[in-house]
């Protein structure tokens, strides 16, 4: 079995607005893909120009945080995501994440 590699980047740019704006690095935001007990959806209202996907999940030091990213398939074993914006998780989504079935 083939553990799935994740190549995740980012614009240095939008990373420190990110930061200044939420809070949240990208490094941190990253983290949340190894969430085994992550939440992703496609974003149909944010996917006009491209397709963009949405994930709640915990970051490695237990921070819950809703991270907007493009997600693409590259082989059986390596997915490209880029990161658009991460920021904590609201209360809404908090529950949500608590609450849904896995």
């Amino acid at each position: 079995m083939t553990t799935p590699l994740f190549d995740i980047t980012w614009d240095d740019n939008k990373a420190q607005i990110n930061v200044r704006k939420h809070g949240v690095p990208f490094a941190q935001a990253a983290t949340v893909m190894l969430d085994p007990l992550a939440l992703t959806v496609f974003d149909t209202a944010h996917s006009e120009t491209e397709e963009r996907w949405f994930t709640l999940g915990q970051t490695g030091e237990g921070r819950l945080l809703a991270v907007s990213h493009t997600y693409q398939v590259i082989d059986a074993s390596t997915t490209k995501i880029r990161l658009i914006s991460a920021r904590e998780a609201t209360r809404q989504e908090r529950h949500y994440y608590e609450n849904e079935p896995r």
